[in-house]
């Protein structure tokens, strides 16, 4: 056919669908990066925001950020405003198992192809796709032919034999334990076919990040385990929910989010999990040990538990999450073996000054989005001694805009004290060199503010630890925050009780802080940000790079120490750290 360029890939959902095609060389965050009420793409920094996804192909590389994209993939799926097909150069399992639970649980889906870097290079310019199973044909304009995606039903491949089944697994599998765990396990083994895995493992913990609400059809997943009688089989965490608890209706949270919000971590609560309700599952005593192989959901999570504990865990979707755990079972693949846990990327910085705590987040930022899914290893840091709230703030940071699940820092991180260690032996990997200029640009992106206001502080994203709160408390000890600025913490049950026998919350109740558990601010919105306020500031990469797509409000990004001057003069001071500062006079910079 004229004007018709046809390629094929690995259908990793199939089916068939055709429609506009939306096509981008940036990976995409759902959570954060897509309304999940709308289907509108709010990543403001992202080259389709503003864009709707509804009845279009959407050629992206793959997903990024968020575990939570699966959750917000099926709750499109299941409001009709998903795409109609998902196009991508590398597998994404995020994705796709959004697509997975929702057809499983709900019986509706969507085709998602894989086609390679290659093929994938040649969408651009392309106006219209159709997808058929392993088939991607593309059109310069509409076809002209009749077609409707129902004509021909594609069946997906069955569960394949040469997964290794323990006497277990086929209990399981067979409804020995129960709906929910058959139903668990029928999606855990779906995955780890995906995955090329050929046997299952056993795992000793779960964090559970589908407790986050992204729409109806994420409660009514949950309520249809409890019914079905799901219970955890490995302790298991939960991630920050999407409200206080205990304070949502004081904050003044509306109970159309509020309730079923709460409703939600009841439900994971009722299948047996601790009321943890923390991103940063690592601060708890709980936390695992070098080598133990474990089922971590939550980005910054995972990219801690991998690189800075050695635990071992893939950055496991929402849903998946919970099917391991009421399985006790993963896909023996990925990150949970040695070989890939190697580095393929190495990046090398620059000579650096006195560093403040800005740096490692900024860092974190700039070389996720260098890595893409490349694990790197970071060369130049091996007399800092960054502190565990360093690499914290590095990890949320680089898992907002990577895909990779571990990253490595020479002469700092478990698997790299001898960087030799962390790279295969005798295999070159491609380097980067980042110079001052590149994180400058990098800081101007994350400083989206075009004024010096400031009427909201947000700390705590991830969740605050004690030793933050130290911190924090030093500095705000003998002050007190203006009057129209609003500075909130959010932190874990654990930690702040925590911070309050060591005395640091009455230093900072009397500076003026508000203090919200159970939540983070990927999920806090109004009123705890007021109606009227239009700027806050916030020492999170990760919060920086999302809240203007979240709230929908212009960031200025620094230290905690600005946060604080910040939080008692309403205005950012626009000052460039000592080390940011180029020998050289650069172009006058956007914010300053």
């Amino acid at each position: 056919m004229p004007g018709v360029t046809s390629l094929s890939g690995r259908s990793l959902v199939a089916g068939r669908a055709q429609g506009e095609l939306l096509f981008a060389d940036v990976g995409l965050s759902f959570w954060g990066g897509v309304d999940s009420l709308s289907g509108e793409i709010i990543d403001r920094h992202h080259p389709l925001s503003g864009q709707h996804l509804a009845g279009r192909v959407l050629a992206i590389p793959s997903g990024r950020g968020s575990c939570t994209g699966s959750s917000v993939m099926m709750e499109l799926i299941s409001n009709g405003h998903a795409p109609a097909a998902l196009v991508l150069a590398e597998p994404d399992e995020i994705l796709t198992l959004g697509v997975l639970v929702a057809q499983t649980i709900f019986a509706r889906s969507l085709p998602v192809l894989c086609i390679g870097a290659h093929a994938f290079a040649t969408l651009r310019g392309k106006a219209f796709a159709r997808v058929e199973g392993h088939a991607l044909n593309l059109f310069e304009g509409l076809p002209g032919d009749h077609w409707q995606a129902g004509d021909k039903p594609i069946q997906d491949d069955p569960i394949h034999a040469s997964l290794q089944l323990t006497e277990y697994d086929q209990a399981l599998l067979a409804g020995q334990h129960g709906k929910a765990a058959q139903v668990a396990m029928h999606i855990v083994l779906r995955m780890a076919q995906l995955q090329g895995a050929t046997q299952l493992i056993d795992v000793t913990q779960a964090h559970i990040d589908g407790c986050i609400y992204t729409g109806p059809a994420s409660l009514r997943f949950a309520r249809q385990l409890v019914q079905w009688g799901a219970k955890v089989r490995v302790p298991t965490t939960l991630n920050s929910i999407s409200v206080d608890q205990r304070r949502w209706r004081e904050l003044g949270i509306d109970p159309a989010l509020g309730e079923p919000a709460s409703a939600l971590g009841d439900a994971y609560m009722a299948m047996g999990a601790q009321l943890s309700f923390t991103c940063a599952p690592y601060l708890l005593d709980s936390a695992p040990k070098a080598g133990e192989q474990i089922v971590w959901a939550e980005s910054n999570a995972v990219v801690y538990a991998n690189s800075v504990l050695g635990a071992r865990t893939l950055k496991y979707p929402d849903y998946l999450d919970i099917c391991i755990a009421l399985t006790g079972r993963a896909p023996l693949i990925g990150c949970h073996l040695d070989a890939p846990r190697k580095a393929r990327l190495q990046v090398e910085l620059p000579a650096l000054g006195d560093l403040d705590d800005a740096f490692y987040p900024l860092l974190g930022y700039h070389v996720g989005a260098l890595a893409g899914s490349r694990i790197p290893l970071v060369l130049g840091l091996e007399h800092r001694q960054p502190s565990l709230d360093d690499l914290k703030a590095f990890g949320a940071a680089f898992a907002t805009t990577s895909g990779a699940p571990l990253f490595h820092i020479a002469g700092v991180t478990p698997e790299a004290i001898d960087p030799a260690q962390a790279v295969d032996a005798g295999i070159a990997i491609p380097v980067e060199r980042i110079a001052l200029a590149d994180l400058l640009r990098s800081w101007r992106e994350l400083n989206s503010a075009r004024d010096n206001q400031v009427q909201v502080v947000s700390l705590g994203n991830p969740h605050f630890s004690l030793s933050e709160f130290a911190a924090l408390a030093r500095l705000c000890h003998g002050r007190h925050k203006h009057p129209d600025v609003v500075l909130a913490i959010t932190c874990g049950r654990a930690v702040l009780e925590q911070a309050r026998a060591a005395g640091h919350i009455g230093v900072l109740e009397a500076f003026g802080v508000t203090l919200v558990t159970d939540t983070c601010w990927c999920m806090l919105g109004e009123p705890v940000i007021p109606p009227a306020a239009t700027t806050l500031m916030t020492n999170s990469g990760k919060y920086a790079h999302y809240a203007p797509g979240l709230v929908g409000r212009q960031v200025h990004f620094a230290s905690l120490a600005e946060c604080v001057d910040a939080a008692c003069t309403a205005t950012a001071s626009g000052r460039l750290p000592t080390w940011l500062q180029p020998a050289e006079p650069l172009e006058s910079p956007a914010h300053v």
